[in-house]
């Protein structure tokens, strides 16, 4: 990776320019069977939606307060690069009273009504579906993000030194977020082409690590599993085999 990279929006603009056709997120659902694959550039260009919709429709900026009511999963995943991409601080779990918009999962919603600003809803659902009646109060994201713009540029310069994310009652700023990811990384023996399995929850800095960012700074790629307790005997070890896992964290 670009050694050059001082953002979690960097290192996702350094792999899509390195190889934009490998595997970044596979996402398991082992309460549902589910099974997404994404490519670097497929991820990508969900993260460019998503961030034009936080920029434009939602009127987000620099420096605003995210707070994200979502579990580990692939569209999480997203809008942590996506509010990257925009400079907004990611609060993962945070206070949504203390935030200028809220981001919901379909069992937080009552919670994240609490938000004064803006408030969108995820139903988390196979292939990104929509509620089947959305909620009220929130945008439902899935019929927002299709029609945005496939590429992205901030209105303003992105500040590596400025916060970027919130979890644990730590906040860290981007270039934090890439150092603390590397080091990871080299703590965990994740390297280009590696194939990272976690089971963590993204509430900590460990499950966000392990999940994303150590191995989007290594050159590697995730393999994210929710539920994973669900899993029937055995059925942890044929994954590793199935998805060529070389690291795995639990």
């Amino acid at each position: 990776m670009n050694v050059n990279d001082r953002t979690p929006a960097d290192l996702l603009r350094s792999a899509l320019a390195a190889d934009p056709g490998r595997p970044l997120v596979t996402f398991y659902d082992d309460a549902t069977g589910e099974r997404v694959e994404l490519s670097v550039a497929t991820f990508a260009n969900w993260v460019a939606k998503t961030a034009n919709l936080l920029q434009g429709d939602l009127a987000a900026e620099p420096g605003d307060r995210a707070v994200l009511l979502l579990p580990a999963h692939w569209q999480t995943a997203v809008w942590l690069l996506a509010c990257s991409s925009v400079g907004v601080l990611a609060d993962v779990g945070g206070d949504p009273a203390a935030a200028d918009l809220v981001v919901s999962g379909p069992d937080t919603l009552d919670a994240a009504r609490a938000c004064a600003g803006e408030r969108v809803a995820l139903a988390l659902r196979p292939l990104g579906g929509r509620f089947p009646q959305p909620p009220v109060g929130f945008a439902d994201y899935a019929v927002e993000v299709p029609s945005q713009g496939d590429r992205f540029a901030p209105y303003a310069p992105v500040d590596p030194d400025e916060p970027a994310l919130a979890v644990g009652g730590a906040e860290l700023s981007g270039a934090g977020v890439v150092e603390r990811a590397r080091a990871d990384a080299e703590r965990l023996g994740v390297t280009a082409g590696s194939r990272v399995l976690s089971g963590l929850s993204y509430g900590t800095w460990e499950g966000l690590s392990a999940g994303l960012y150590a191995g989007l700074a290594a050159g590697g790629s995730v393999v994210l599993c929710r539920h994973l307790d669900r899993l029937a005997e055995g059925g942890l070890e044929k994954r590793v085999l199935d998805e060529r896992v070389t690291v795995t964290v639990r």
